[in-house]
């Protein structure tokens, strides 16, 4: 695919939140998270399975992809997180972006009054208004994409969902996205296999990019094109990642015995 699909989705984006800002105020969003009480620590889930020296599977709701078009017809994102939970899923992923994803921030409320796991707000955030609005949901991370925002607007969004106490993953393609990264010191980084301007997946960005982040002291995360638990395995052997974010594998077969067996025993 030639053009830029990430661009596209920013575009339909910004106009999307320029209409909802105007629709509800910072103090109603403080508000409702104030009654909230739903929230985890998404982060530190995480990095408590890494110090025991466990995997953690960060498992992906999502109803449709560009790359991959309607991925589940009778969608329902709380029994999908129910099956996720039985299978001992660390954490979740609940796609919210509703033009390109079929997405839509009530999935996570929603989720939240039946499942206690952390959940993972991905979306595509351009401005901090979307982190407390997210948050309002029950979110309890976030996802800054650095493909789709300049430093400044990166710098907003980390700081924005560190003032509200949510975990932040940075998400990163390419080299140079990798070293812009390193500065957000508090984050998790997550490594995209899949090229957001192509839609191509390919397993090496992880190996080609996880040098530059070694130093880095969060917790590290391969995302996208991971099919199998062997390959999960020998992500882990070459680079020690011990999180990983899957979706597509897992929508496709709900109860994937072979990838979520690395979190039993």
């Amino acid at each position: 695919m030639s053009s830029n699909t990430l661009k596209k989705i920013i575009t339909k984006k910004t106009e999307k939140i320029e209409k909802i800002k105007k629709t509800i105020s910072s103090e109603s969003l403080n508000d409702l998270i104030k009654a909230n009480n739903t929230f985890v620590d998404f982060k530190e889930k995480i990095e408590e399975n890494i110090k025991n020296n466990k995997f953690s599977i960060i498992a992906e709701i999502k109803k449709a992809s560009p790359s991959a078009g309607i991925i589940i017809k009778n969608y329902d994102p709380v029994e999908i997180a129910s099956t996720y939970n039985k299978n001992k899923a660390t954490c979740l992923s609940v796609l919210t972006e509703e033009d390109f994803f079929y997405g839509n921030l009530v999935h996570i409320s929603k989720i939240k009054q039946k499942i206690k796991l952390p959940i993972l707000c991905k979306d595509f955030f351009i401005d901090k208004f979307q982190v407390s609005l997210a948050k309002s949901y029950g979110a309890d991370a976030i996802l800054i994409i650095l493909a789709g925002v300049s430093d400044r607007v990166a710098n907003e969004l980390y700081e924005e969902a560190l003032r509200l106490n949510m975990s932040i993953i940075v998400e990163v393609h390419t080299v140079e996205e990798a070293r812009r990264a390193l500065k957000f010191k508090d984050c998790l980084i997550g490594i995209n296999n899949r090229n957001l301007k192509t839609l191509k997946t390919e397993i090496n960005t992880t190996y080609d990019i996880h040098d530059v982040l070694v130093a880095h002291p969060g917790p590290l995360i391969s995302e996208s094109g991971i099919k199998t638990k062997d390959e999960l395995l020998e992500i882990s052997n070459k680079t020690s990642i011990k999180t990983f974010l899957i979706g597509e594998s897992l929508l496709k077969d709900l109860d994937n015995n072979s990838i979520f067996s690395v979190l039993k025993g």
